[in-house]
C-alpha cells in the first residue's frame, strides 16, 4: 500500500495543471497588444505622410499663386483659396478616404493658411503687403483609434491618436535653364518690377525676338539676335524646338552668333505649332495644346520698324493685340483656350499637345556699345515670351514675334537659403521656423 507521503508527492502536479495555460494567455494578450499598437502606429505614420504631402502641395500652390498676384487687391484671399483648393483636391485623391472625411469639403476649417515677407516669419493672415512666403498648417488631424482607444481606456497615457503637419513655401533665387538661343536688348535703368517694368518691357508688349534680312538689328549689323549656344544650325534647331538645356545667370556674358540661320530656326520653332520640316518629329517635339495664330500672319514693316497686320500697325493693351480695329489672337486668348482644353470643353485642342510649348525663355542683355558680329553681352535677366505665330522661312519675313509675359522663374537648382530675391526664382519648400530664427518645427 502506498503511504500518504508518496500520494502527496504525486498530487502536487495536479494542483498546478492550469499554470501554463495562464502564462500562455498572458503572453498572447501581450503579443496581441503589441501587434495592435504596431497596427495603430503604422496607420498613424501612413496618415502623417499623406497629410504632409497634401500640406506641402498646398503651400507650393499658395506660394506659386502669391508670386503671380503679388501686390493685387485680393492677394491674400486669392493665395489662401489656391492653397486650400490644392489641399482639398489632394484629400479627394484615390487612397485618401480618411483625409477626405476629415476635410469634409471644408479645407478652411481643417487647415490654416498664413503669409509672411520672410521665411522666418512672423506668419499671419492676411499678412503683410509685401508677403512672399506661404505657410499651411494642420494642428490636429484626428485618426481612428483601433486598439489605441482600448489602451487609452486603461490609463496608458497615450493621448489622442492625431497627427499634425506644417509646410512653408516661397521663392528662391536660381537660374533658368532650357533657354532659347535668342536675345532681346534691355535698358538696365528701367527695371521696376513693382511698376510692371522689366528693362523697358511690359506685360503684353509685342517684341521682335529674332530679326530678319533687311531689318535693323538692335545688336548691330550681321546679327539677327541669335546666341551661340552650340555648334551652328543643328544647335539652333534643337534649342528652338525645346530640346536644349542651356543655363545662364544674371551677370554672365552670352556670345552672339552672326548669321540668319533661317532654315534651322524655323524648323525648330515651328514644332511648337505642330509644323514639322527637317530632322524634327512630333514624338520628340510635340506641339502646344493650342496652335491658333492670326491668318494671314503678322508681318514686319522695315521702313517703319513695326509689326503690322494687313498693313495696319499692331498695338497692345493689357496683353490684347489689335490692328486696324481688328482683334488678333494673343496671349490672353491662348490662356483662355488652354484652360478650356484642360477642362475638356475647348475646340481646336491638339490631342498630343503639351502645356506651355509656346512659352520661351529669352535672355535680356545689355547691348549698350555693341557693334554687331560676335559680341559678348552681359545678361540683365530673363524674359518669358509667348510666341504669337510660326516663323516664316522666307529671309525677309523670318522674324520671330513674341509677347512679353513676365520675368522668367528659374528651374535650375534652388538656392539653400532665401538670402536674396534678385533675378529669376523658383518656388520651393522650406523648413518652417518656429521662433523667427534657426529652429525649424519638427512638423515641417
Amino acid at each position: 500500500m502506498m503511504n500518504s507521503s508518496i500520494r502527496q508527492t504525486f498530487a502536487l502536479p495536479r494542483r498546478q495543471g492550469g499554470a501554463v495555460s495562464v502564462l500562455m494567455v498572458i503572453a498572447l494578450v501581450a503579443i496581441s497588444m503589441m501587434a495592435a499598437l504596431a497596427l495603430d502606429g503604422g496607420h498613424l505614420l501612413l496618415n502623417k505622410t499623406r497629410l504632409q504631402n497634401a500640406v506641402d502641395a498646398a503651400a507650393l500652390s499658395g506660394a506659386k499663386t502669391l508670386s503671380q498676384v503679388s501686390g493685387g487687391i485680393n492677394m491674400a484671399s486669392t493665395t489662401r483659396a489656391a492653397a486650400l483648393d490644392t489641399l482639398n483636391k489632394n484629400a479627394q485623391a484615390l487612397g485618401n478616404t480618411e483625409l477626405s472625411t476629415a476635410v469634409a469639403g471644408n479645407p478652411g476649417a481643417f487647415a490654416a493658411v498664413e503669409l509672411s515677407s520672410s521665411v522666418y516669419g512672423p506668419f499671419s493672415y492676411p499678412g503683410p503687403a509685401d508677403a512672399k512666403y506661404v505657410r499651411v498648417s494642420v494642428s490636429s488631424y484626428q485618426l481612428n483609434g483601433f486598439f489605441w482607444s482600448f489602451v487609452q481606456s486603461i490609463g496608458s497615457g497615450l493621448g489622442a491618436k492625431a497627427v499634425a503637419a506644417m509646410a512653408t513655401a516661397g521663392p528662391s533665387p536660381t537660374m533658368p535653364c532650357d533657354l532659347a538661343p535668342l536675345m532681346v536688348c534691355g535698358d538696365p535703368a528701367q527695371y521696376d518690377p513693382a511698376a510692371g517694368n522689366f528693362w523697358s518691357y511690359h506685360f503684353g508688349d509685342l517684341v521682335v525676338l529674332k530679326t530678319a534680312a533687311g531689318n535693323a538689328s538692335p545688336i548691330g549689323p550681321g546679327n539677327f539676335q541669335l546666341l551661340d549656344f552650340g555648334s551652328g544650325g543643328s544647335s539652333v534647331r534643337q534649342d528652338l524646338a525645346g530640346g536644349g538645356s542651356v543655363c545662364r545667370s544674371v551677370g554672365d556674358n552670352v556670345q552672339t552668333s552672326p548669321g540668319n540661320t533661317v532654315g534651322p530656326a524655323s524648323q525648330g520653332l515651328n514644332t511648337r505649332f505642330g509644323i514639322y520640316n527637317g530632322p524634327v518629329s512630333a514624338s520628340d517635339y510635340p506641339p502646344d495644346l493650342v496652335t491658333t495664330s492670326s491668318t494671314p500672319a503678322m508681318t514686319y514693316n522695315n521702313t517703319l520698324g513695326q509689326a503690322q497686320y494687313k498693313g495696319n500697325p499692331i498695338t497692345s493693351s493689357s496683353g490684347n493685340l489689335s490692328a486696324g480695329g481688328e482683334a488678333l489672337p494673343d496671349y490672353n486668348d491662348w490662356r483662355t483656350q488652354v484652360a478650356a482644353c484642360v477642362a475638356g470643353s475647348g475646340s481646336g485642342c491638339q490631342s498630343n499637345g503639351v502645356f506651355e510649348r509656346r512659352m520661351m525663355k529669352i535672355v535680356v542683355g545689355n547691348c549698350t556699345g555693341k557693334q554687331g558680329g560676335t559680341s559678348s553681352i552681359p545678361v540683365l535677366g530673363f524674359g518669358c515670351y509667348f510666341i504669337v505665330q510660326p516663323m516664316n522661312s522666307g529671309g525677309t519675313q523670318s522674324q520671330i514675334f513674341g509677347q512679353f509675359v513676365r520675368e522668367c522663374e528659374g528651374d535650375g537648382v534652388p538656392g539653400p537659403t532665401p538670402s536674396s530675391d534678385a533675378g529669376p526664382q523658383i518656388i520651393q519648400l522650406y523648413k518652417t521656423y518656429i521662433n523667427g530664427s534657426g529652429n525649424p518645427s519638427t512638423d515641417s
